[in-house]
């Protein structure tokens, strides 16, 4: 994908910064309080944070495209971003507004299909690369197909989500802006090629990672498939919420021991 007007757009400055939109917020005391923040988890599940309160405490610091929260016992370092909608372009700019105020690390959970037969609903594929099959990502870097989660980020997502049970791999992701345009042709493609999921954001989270220079890494939990040439869907999601659960613990444990060991990094 190219911008046949401005080909090389990737290499010019822009009119309009997050830094700028974070100052003028600022100004009009509008910002959240978070001024301490280093770690980020983008949950795409609506209101799993507030579920899971009891287990993980969280305290809404404000708003800003969705709810912001604040994890108890991190010294306001550790937040969670809900009810901001999805997709590439709006993951994009909180990630970037959220690096511009200071945050180093940002994981991304949601839910999606799987392109491969032997991945089931409730299985967890945390994504160190993305298909770059979005808009937003070309905005930032030159063609290319695929854009790269952080290895040291992605792994430890992986090793928490393991150690809590639930069966993880680690595999690349196919993001898409239309997800009623996945076409059969397509389908068959990626999955020859070991391409395990299909969603809409984690391609965009990487591209900012890459160009900010910060560690991102995503967690898909399937929750349908597409690996038949047709679209199926489990019966009952249990085995799904469950999933989404684990990963949500999981990723702020991961997020928490940065803050934790950060004075020997």
């Amino acid at each position: 994908m190219t911008f046949p007007n401005y080909p090389n757009k990737h290499e010019h400055d822009s009119l309009l910064t997050a830094a700028d939109i974070v100052a003028y917020r600022r100004h009009l005391g509008r910002m959240p309080d978070a001024d301490s923040l280093k770690g980020l988890l983008f949950c795409l599940e609506r209101g799993l944070p507030r579920r899971l309160r009891r287990q993980v405490w969280i305290r809404k610091a404000g708003s800003m495209l969705g709810d912001l929260y604040l994890v108890r016992r991190t010294g306001k370092r550790v937040g969670v971003m809900d009810n901001f909608g999805g997709g590439a372009p709006i993951v994009a700019e909180l990630a970037e507004e959220l690096v511009a105020m200071g945050v180093e690390r940002l994981i991304l959970m949601t839910w999606g299909g799987t392109l491969q037969p032997d991945l089931a609903p409730g299985d967890v594929v945390v994504c160190d690369r993305a298909i770059r099959d979005d808009g937003t990502s070309h905005h930032y870097l030159p063609p290319a197909k695929t854009v790269s989660a952080s290895p040291e980020l992605a792994q430890r997502l992986a090793n928490a989500i393991r150690a809590r049970g639930v069966k993880c791999t680690v595999g690349t992701t196919w993001t898409t802006d239309a997800p009623y345009r996945e076409t059969p042709q397509e389908v068959a493609q990626y999955q020859k090629e070991g391409v395990k999921t299909v969603e809409m954001e984690s391609s965009a989270l990487f591209t900012i990672g890459q160009v900010r220079q910060v560690q991102t890494a995503s967690a898909v939990v399937v929750m349908d498939s597409l690996a038949n040439m047709r679209w199926e869907v489990p019966e009952r999601i249990d085995k799904i919420q469950t999933s989404l659960e684990t990963v949500y613990k999981a990723a702020v444990d991961v997020l928490r021991e940065y803050k934790e060991n950060s004075s020997h990094e």
